[in-house]
């Protein structure tokens, strides 16, 4: 029994150091042929990285060739299993752009939006990939209406689509945070939450934006010059008549109505004076 375990593994070393040296053979001498029959081979079994080396050095060669369909769709998805999914969008786009009638151009639209998602960094960061996954989802559910994906596309996008309105969601919500500290950026809060409501009509997040939009009114009243303060409690008025409009039985309802509350006191205040 010891010696079969051995031999086994003599002979997995040997199959091992027979691979890595035909690997490096092919890379360094091997003709484009050889090349391309063992980025396919390395393709198939999964090592990627040495698939994705072995193109780079056929793809000149193979340029206007039958097989370079192929190499594109592959080199995409190698990418996209290696997590490098920047370039497997690009690779993806390529193949839909110079291959409109490959039977996969369908597959290698999706993955390029999907690849674009896969890029998209958080919320809080520059939403360049965001964008581009969601024009891409976009034209893939334009394009392909009757697609067994297209449940799956429709998920990502209203998924990316959302990113987005958190996205604007967080910018109103720091000013409104350094507002404290620069009481100008009341405004710029309530520019900021606008935005998100009029680009974003059915988002979840209108509710928490109209309440911020009115605290940030509020407190713009409460630091307020004398001068300014009747236009701004009007205003103040105006954007909490907005939230129960909108959302009469909201959870921020009990702090608005406080809110409300000061706004009357600080216009009581000046009717004295």
């Amino acid at each position: 029994m010891r010696k079969i375990k051995i031999l086994t593994l003599i002979l997995s070393v040997s199959l091992l150091l027979n691979s890595c040296g035909e690997y490096a053979r092919t890379v360094g001498k091997g003709s484009m042929t050889e090349r391309y029959k063992l980025a396919v081979k390395k393709y198939e079994a999964k090592e990627y990285a040495k698939a994705l080396r072995l193109f780079e050095l056929i793809t000149p060669s193979y340029r206007g060739k039958p097989q370079m369909e192929r190499i594109q769709f592959m080199v995409a998805q190698s990418n996209f299993n290696e997590k490098n999914y920047a370039t497997a969008a690009y690779y993806f786009d390529r193949f839909t752009n110079n291959y409109p009638n490959s039977s996969k151009k369908e597959e290698a639209a999706f993955l390029s939006a999907y690849s674009y998602k896969l890029a998209s960094p958080a919320s809080s960061l520059d939403q360049t990939d965001t964008n581009k996954a969601i024009v891409a989802f976009q034209m893939f559910i334009n394009t392909y209406p009757d697609s067994e994906r297209l449940a799956e596309a429709n998920n990502h996008y209203r998924e990316l689509q959302f990113k987005l309105e958190t996205k604007a969601f967080e910018i109103g919500k720091t000013y409104y945070k350094t507002a404290q500290t620069d009481f100008r950026n009341y405004k710029s809060a309530i520019v900021a939450f606008d935005n998100l409501i009029n680009d974003y009509l059915g988002t979840k997040l209108k509710e928490e934006a109209l309440y911020f939009r009115f605290k940030a009114f509020h407190d713009l009243v409460i630091v307020s010059t004398e001068r300014k303060k009747p236009n701004r409690i009007k205003d103040a008025k105006a954007a909490y008549d907005k939230l129960v409009r909108n959302f009469p039985e909201s959870k921020f309802l009990k702090d608005s109505d406080k809110l409300l509350l000061e706004i009357k006191n600080e216009e009581k205040q000046l009717v004295k004076s």
